[in-house]
């Protein structure tokens, strides 16, 4: 039986909720909002800890839009494919499911790629948050609705896009 690999953790405040960043020496497992629990880091950080702990700071002062941290993607290779689709969404653009379906070849498969899209293991990181309902409405998130409406008013701010109301 394998043994599992050791976990680091890190905890990054952010303008809506601390962060918690999970990975392994080498790969970044998960980042996901804390709710509630103790925010204890690991002794250690590897640097594919530090290199996201920096992004994420980078992102939320307004000086990043994309991320390149090596991620550790256990998923089945169609949640696999759908987490790659959603790198490919733009800072301060939006898409839907049945659009990310359709720029994937299967538009038949758009309640698979919401399932995917809701089981991505990297909030913010991996933008989940930038799929929106057909009609432009804020759907789920894992984070909470307010969090991804945040998120992309911030993300529009950061291209000069922002309007008063997104939707």
């Amino acid at each position: 039986m394998p043994v599992p690999p050791l976990l680091f953790v890190r905890h990054v405040p952010s303008p809506i909720g601390t962060i918690q960043l999970t990975s392994t020496e080498n790969h970044l497992v998960r980042a996901s909002f804390l709710e509630n629990g103790p925010e204890t880091d690991s002794p250690v950080s590897p640097p594919c800890l530090t290199q996201a702990a920096t992004q994420l700071e980078e992102y939320f002062a307004g000086n990043r839009q994309t991320f390149n941290i090596p991620l550790l993607a256990q998923g089945t290779p169609f949640q696999q494919q759908v987490w790659q689709a959603l790198q490919q969404i733009p800072a301060g653009r939006t898409d839907h499911y049945l659009g990310l379906a359709k720029r994937m070849g299967n538009a038949g498969a758009v309640r698979a790629v919401g399932a995917a899209n809701g089981a991505n293991p990297w909030l913010v990181l991996v933008p989940c948050h930038r799929v929106v309902g057909a009609q432009g409405q804020l759907t789920g998130y894992a984070g909470g609705l307010w969090r991804k409406q945040w998120l992309l008013e911030h993300e529009a701010k950061m291209i000069g896009t922002y309007q008063t109301a997104l939707f």
